[in-house]
Order: structure tokens, then sequence, then C-alpha cells
């Protein structure tokens, strides 16, 4: 299995924008705080997150291809197959009729869903800090027809088929971004 520094060379190597970095760290700390939770070994789950995006500049983020460049990518690298399936499967308009099956596959897709509603959030407040966000604020903006034309609540949702229900993937999630917010710088 690749470390965790290989896993940041090879992430820097297809993507250079610093936002899409950032989403990738604040995912790892998601998934990290998840696999606490429920258990499983956070430094695997960590990975996935990491790692989730890793072609979403080579695909410019089209979502009818973005994840199977990954595949490739992911491929070449001693990474086990559970967690390419996992990153593989977390963008369900590439792969149309295939559902995720497994708790690692439902907490990456909602995971790495529920960071970006979270920076969203947060970017709304005047302080624009992750501090400031709280859970009931998330839910809020799940609703809202401007955030939910980005983010996928039925995805968000999946936090639930991975055993865990919304309000405390929501503060897990929070939890977890917090202690990484100076490295956001959110």
């Amino acid at each position: 299995m690749i470390t965790r520094e290989e896993a940041l060379n090879l992430l820097s190597m297809h993507v250079k924008n610093g936002n899409m970095k950032k989403h990738s760290l604040a995912s790892e700390a998601v998934m990290r705080a998840v696999a606490r939770k429920l258990g499983e070994d956070e430094d695997r789950w960590g990975l996935a997150g990491l790692l989730h995006d890793v072609d979403v500049e080579i695909t410019n983020a089209d979502l009818a291809v973005h994840t199977k460049e990954a595949v490739n990518i992911l491929g070449k690298e001693d990474i086990d197959a559970e967690i390419i399936e996992a990153i593989r499967l977390h963008n369900e308009v590439a792969h149309p009729g295939e559902h995720r099956s497994t708790v690692f596959q439902h907490a990456l897709a909602a995971g790495e869903t529920i960071t970006g509603l979270i920076t969203a959030t947060a970017l709304v407040y005047p302080d624009k800090k992750v501090a400031s966000v709280k859970v009931k604020s998330v839910k809020k903006r799940m609703k809202e027809t401007a955030f939910a034309r980005s983010v996928n609540r039925e995805i968000i949702m999946e936090c639930e088929n991975a055993g865990i229900e919304l309000d405390s993937f929501i503060e897990l999630s929070l939890d977890a971004m917090k202690g990484i917010s100076e490295e956001l710088e959110l």
C-alpha cells in the first residue's frame, strides 16, 4: 500500500488547482473520521478520500468520464482493488446502472460530497470559516436550489447506508474539517 506521502505526491502530479487539493484534504479528513466511527482502517479510507479526484483535471471535471481515468492512474500504484473500486463508484454518472454495494463505497460517496457542501456553506458566512458552520446550516443548504444543482443530496444521504444518520454524519464531518481548517484556509 502506498504511503500518505506517496499519495500526496501522486495527487500533486495530477491536480494543480489549489482548491481541488484542499477538497481532497478535506475529504481525507472526513473519511478518516468516518472510518474511526465505524471501526474501519482510517489510513485506507483516508487514502480513498485523498485520491478520489486524482483525475478531475485530466478529465476537465467531465462527470461522464471522471473516475475512469482515475482507475488507470491508481491501477499503476500499490493501491488495493477495494480502494480503487470505491473511488471508481463515487461518481455514479460515469457508471450508469451500477450501484454502490459496500459501506466503504457509500461512505466515500457521501464523505466527499459533504466536504463540498460544508465548504460552500462556510464561504457564505462573513468570516468564511468552517468553525462557524452548524449542522442545521448544512441541512438547510442541502435543500436550497442553488446548492442542489452542485451537490447531490441523495449522495450525502448515503451516509445512512454506511450506518451513520445524517445529523451525526454532518457533525462528524464538520469536526474533521475543523481539525484541518488552517490547512484548508477555512
